[in-house]
């Protein structure tokens, strides 16, 4: 696929990037999401049962610590990768316009790390953990419309992988600065004057099964359609955004996408703040193409690999690089 550029984008309305309606029937549902997933591997969610308030009440907790003092928020890190990070992006040289908190997504170490992010650790631990427990049976539900859509004999072979009590699932916070506030990060684009054309987040597909996306209504999403085409997605608070991710390319056997996305740089004079949750599968479960989706004329295309390999993969290479391409089948 030719490489992304600034330059070569359309808009979203225009593409026709697929909404998913979760109040109408299932049957309807399962094939839409299905179809989605082949064609773009990214799709908005609307009517998706997760009340405003574990919404709010996450945000509001991610607001107030981003608008702590730099030395105060720098005892919640660096990132290791949990922790507070600010424009690394993870160990090999990636940077970005951003700061970050990553967290595990099990109750005690929330509960842990909430003692160096929050000055209320009970408050920050119960807002992280209701957001969870409602985006994680959201992407459950979703796993399972697949399952149905599918037609496999076990709709819910996906879903258990994050249903597991050893799930690596975690949930990241994004928060983009103002832009009258970016002055003080001392930005390496020097050589890019206008926010228009800076990445705030590069180029990358993200390794786990799914992600589960919400952004308050500052714009900057933008994914990849095939042909080097960025497609800058209309942000919307009310609704979430589902991206595949690289383990579910590999479990469908290619049939459905690893949408590379980027974010760029907030050119507003309001933050930007995304909330997404990785649906993970545990360490030492194996990722393979589903025996379901196997047809003679198209054998598999990934060696099997259990998540932990995967994991250590992605970590040792860039964040723009192809980390499937690791383990694609011999011909």
């Amino acid at each position: 696929m030719p490489c992304p550029t600034a330059m070569r984008t359309k808009k979203a309305k225009a593409v026709g990037i697929p909404t998913i309606d979760l109040s109408e029937s299932r049957a309807r549902t399962s094939k839409a999401i299905v179809e989605a997933c082949e064609e773009f591997g990214f799709f908005k969610l609307v009517n998706h049962g997760v009340s405003d308030q574990a919404i709010a009440g996450l945000e509001r907790q991610g607001f107030d610590f981003f608008a702590k003092p730099a030395p105060e928020k720098r005892r919640a890190g660096p990132a290791d990768p949990f922790g507070y990070g600010c424009k690394t992006i993870g160990p090999n040289g990636d940077t970005g316009e951003l700061e970050y908190l990553l967290l595990r997504s099990d109750p005690a170490a929330i509960a842990e790390t909430s003692l160096s992010i929050s000055s209320d650790p009970p408050s920050f631990s119960y807002a992280v953990n209701e957001y969870i427990k409602s985006v994680k049976e959201l992407a459950c539900e979703i796993l399972d419309l697949v399952g149905e859509g599918l037609w496999l004999p076990n709709k819910s072979i996906i879903s258990g992988l994050i249903r597991d009590v050893q799930s690596d699932s975690v949930l990241r916070i994004n928060h983009y600065p103002a832009v009258k506030h970016t002055e003080d990060w001392e930005l390496s684009s020097k050589s890019h004057p206008s926010n228009n054309t800076r990445i705030g987040f590069g180029e990358h597909s993200d390794p786990q099964i799914l992600t589960i996306l919400r952004s308050n209504d500052v714009g900057g999403l933008q994914i990849s359609l095939p042909g080097g085409l960025w497609v800058p997605v209309c942000p919307d608070p009310s609704a979430f955004y589902v991206l595949i991710g690289d383990a579910f390319q590999a479990m469908s056997n290619g049939r459905f996408v690893s949408v590379r996305h980027r974010a760029m740089a907030n050119n507003s004079n309001k933050p930007r703040m995304s909330m997404m949750y990785f649906g993970a599968p545990p360490l030492n479960a194996w990722i393979a193409p589903l025996s379901e989706l196997m047809l003679p004329h198209h054998p598999s295309m990934y060696q099997p690999f259990t998540w932990g390999q995967y994991k250590k993969a992605a970590y040792s290479l860039r964040l723009a690089d192809s980390r499937l391409d690791l383990f694609k089948a011999s011909k």
